[in-house]
């Protein structure tokens, strides 16, 4: 949201890796009995909420897939991130969604196009001052946002901050893991409706 306030969105490129727990308590379940079914005797049950079996595997669908072949998840999030940032119809939004053999907290890995120049280090800055996201950005220590490091907690770990080599100056590509049990659409829709709502009487 403070990325489009400051440089205006143009385009948004995206693929989400969805955990097990995006599916309900039975698709967390079916992971974990999984893993304990091969760690035991070298199978994997019959997936039962799943399309395909989840451990050891990632599945490129989430819901069902739609006429233009896109998933209904991956046509949501397009639809969400417009409605939520009031974007127009010239800014574009496409999704590729993925479920991944991890038990909670999603992540994505983004590339946007901005109309005005984002300079990587500029956006990282603005970041960290941007209210529930922490940034957590220092490939040579090996520190970068992941499921595992995000799992149980409010803020949204944003790395990988990094100029895109497709938009130039005018584009930056980052990753996001995030706790979507604890920081889901609902509380994100309110929280940059708040921030929209303080930026006019700004």
């Amino acid at each position: 949201w403070p990325l489009h306030l400051k440089y205006g969105l143009k385009k948004v490129l995206m693929s989400t890796y969805q955990a097990a727990s995006g599916a309900g308590a039975e698709g967390m379940a079916e992971l974990e009995a999984g893993v304990k079914s091969y760690a035991k005797d070298g199978t994997v049950p019959k997936p039962e909420v799943f399309a395909h079996q989840l451990p050891f595997n990632v599945i490129p669908q989430i819901d069902a897939f739609q006429p233009n072949g896109y998933t209904k998840e991956e046509m949501k999030v397009a639809w969400e991130l417009k409605k939520i940032f009031s974007l127009p119809e010239d800014v574009k939004v496409a999704c590729t969604a993925v479920r991944v053999p991890t038990l909670r907290a999603h992540s994505e890995s983004i590339t946007i196009e901005t109309e005005k120049p984002i300079p990587a280090d500029e956006a990282r800055e603005l970041l960290r001052s941007a209210f529930g996201v922490k940034v957590v950005d220092e490939p040579g220590e090996l520190l970068y946002p992941m499921p595992i490091n995000a799992a149980f907690k409010d803020d949204v770990e944003v790395g990988r901050i990094r100029q895109s080599l497709v938009f130039g100056d005018h584009g930056i590509e980052f990753f996001v893991s995030g706790d979507q049990l604890l920081r889901g659409a609902a509380l994100n829709a309110v929280i940059i409706a708040e921030q929209a709502a303080a930026s006019r009487l700004g």
